[in-house]
């Protein structure tokens, strides 16, 4: 696909870690692994755009089944800004989505852009970070998430994300790359949450729980896994248990970000949500 003197095409896995690169200059502090679940849940999830040989923008636009796609990563290298690349890459990944709903989580800066192009603001997602003070919890109902818990918190999830995602999820809980922890009560998954490395510090998300204690439970327990770290969680603001488990616990606001849709926004249970996945900013 061209546009004037731009080339548009699918990324492959090694320009993904260029666009990997590009988001840490850019101070988004990507996971260290993170790129690749992503990756599979949808290959051709990412565009990259040229100016001859050289690599001028890069997006996503990861599709979750028929109804649902999420748009990220949107860059223009600084010193190519302001010549329409943006506008171009942003054309060619949103052909993709089809009449699917797309979200993203957008920079504050941004919003007015994206309500432009038909998105509409949903809810601000609060970053939060800073070293913890908690202490391990002790509770017979946290569980390592393994094999044989996995396809049940799969299940659990459908509740919290607008599209199927086994796939990424399978790779997500990949226990040489993160640690998941689950809340089992009387037999059923009531939570789980992640925590993995990311550029600077540890990133818990997604987390998810029924109850503002099972949510403080798993957060604790995740916490005790990187002990002494930096822990970054963004919350959605509309839930306010989420915001006082972030600042019960030391943290602080870094960061913000604007849920937008465009398209009908999904009816999530905000209430039960306390950290989302945060990979693909707008």
């Amino acid at each position: 696909m061209t546009g004037d003197s731009t080339a548009i095409r699918r990324a492959t896995r090694d320009e993904l870690e260029l666009a990997v690169e590009w988001a840490a200059q850019e101070a988004w502090n990507p996971g260290l692994a993170d790129a690749d679940c992503f990756y599979a849940a949808d290959p051709g999830g990412f565009l990259i755009a040229y100016v001859g040989t050289d690599p001028v923008a890069c997006i996503s636009l990861v599709r979750y089944g028929a109804t649902f796609a999420f748009l990220g990563f949107y860059i223009v290298r600084p010193e190519r800004r302001g010549r329409g690349y943006g506008y171009q890459i942003w054309q060619a990944a949103m052909e993709r989505a089809g009449d699917r709903t797309v979200g993203l989580d957008g920079v504050v800066a941004q919003q007015d852009n994206y309500m432009k192009s038909g998105f509409a603001l949903a809810h601000r997602n609060v970053r939060f970070g800073g070293t913890p003070r908690c202490q391990r919890p002790d509770d017979p109902r946290l569980t390592s998430i393994g094999s044989e818990l996995l396809q049940y918190v799969i299940q659990y999830d459908r509740a919290f994300f607008p599209g199927e995602r086994g796939t990424f999820l399978r790779c997500w809980f990949r226990p040489d790359r993160r640690t998941g922890m689950a809340l089992v009560e009387d037999g059923s998954v009531t939570g789980y949450g992640v925590v993995r490395a990311c550029r600077e510090g540890f990133k818990i998300g997604p987390l998810f729980a029924d109850a503002p204690h099972g949510a403080d439970l798993l957060f604790r327990a995740l916490v005790a896994q990187v002990q002494g770290a930096p822990i970054f969680l963004d919350g959605p603001e509309p839930n306010g248990q989420a915001l006082d488990l972030a600042a019960r616990h030391g943290l602080s606001p870094v960061f913000e970000t604007a849920r937008m849709y465009r398209g009908p926004a999904p009816d999530l249970p905000l209430s039960r949500i306390y950290g989302i996945t945060t990979f693909e900013l707008g």
